[in-house]
């Protein structure tokens, strides 16, 4: 993508048709409990996007114009995601409950907030280190949901899942490509950028969800042949970008975070959908 054409990314979604889906069909077919569980996280982070934008807001992104126009179509599309993945809770009969956006912010929270501020304000090329953060995190999220469609078995979830991996897919194209370019132009950006990835990086929630729904996530999503291939192709993935070749990302960390041990998973348990009264 080598032109951001702001109007077409716009059109092109379809998650906002409240037509999108079949709800009526949802309480008809049975949901895992894990992958219950997992698309609490998902749903959960999805809505709380301006968390991560208010952060952005504070840097040089938003100096480029291109990166700007993407932020706020990539903002839409993101809470619209929550908003939709919400009413399927709903419809389920596990509607979400509302956490309060003005809640605390955990220590992690702080504290990506403060390194974000203090590196974006310093570095007028920090954009390349968000271009490449979020290429990893859209690859990872777009997985994620792939792998919950092939857990969960849920014909409706499946379908909504689909349109919203579109919307991922187009929101990693144009992260990816833009990484590409900005960290082939500079050494030190590659130098810089590597180096916080290596020091820093774990995937979106991490900090914010407790550790028991990290480790869980890994668990369920990212285990067993299939799991290990998906985070393996992420990874081959990322490596393609200039000075990532030998990258250890999210297979690294499913091998950190992975073995629940003591965490119940519940696999063997069905919650049935049922509908809210």
């Amino acid at each position: 993508m080598n032109y951001f054409d702001l109007s077409s990314l716009m059109s092109r979604s379809s998650v906002f048709d409240p037509t999108a889906a079949d709800w009526d069909a949802v309480a008809q077919h049975p949901l895992p409990a894990p992958a219950l569980r997992a698309l609490r996280y998902m749903q959960d982070i999805e809505s709380h996007t301006v968390i991560y934008l208010r952060e952005l807001l504070s840097t040089h992104a938003v100096d480029d114009p291109e990166l700007a126009g993407f932020l706020a179509t990539w903002f839409y599309e993101e809470t619209a995601h929550g908003r939709v993945l919400a009413r399927f809770l709903a419809a389920a009969g596990y509607p979400v409950e509302p956490r309060p956006r003005t809640a605390p912010r955990t220590i992690g929270e702080r504290i990506e907030a403060l390194g974000i501020a203090v590196i974006g304000a310093a570095w007028r090329d920090f954009p390349v280190v968000h271009m490449t953060w979020g290429a990893i995190n859209e690859l990872t999220t777009l997985t994620g949901y792939r792998r919950l469609a092939q857990c969960a078995g849920h014909p409706v979830l499946a379908e909504l899942l689909a349109q919203i991996m579109r919307d991922e897919s187009r929101h990693f194209g144009f992260y990816f490509e833009q990484a590409a370019r900005r960290l082939a132009s500079s050494r030190l950006a590659r130098h810089i950028t590597r180096a916080l990835v290596d020091r820093f990086w774990d995937p979106v929630g991490a900090g914010v969800q407790p550790e028991t729904e990290i480790r869980f996530l890994a668990e369920y999503l990212f285990s067993g042949a299939e799991g290990r291939a998906a985070a393996q192709a992420v990874d081959r993935t990322i490596r393609r970008l200039p000075g990532f070749a030998d990258v250890a990302l999210l297979e690294a960390w499913v091998d950190r975070h992975g073995s629940v041990g003591d965490i119940e998973v519940a696999g063997e348990d069905t919650l049935h959908a049922r509908v809210a009264a």
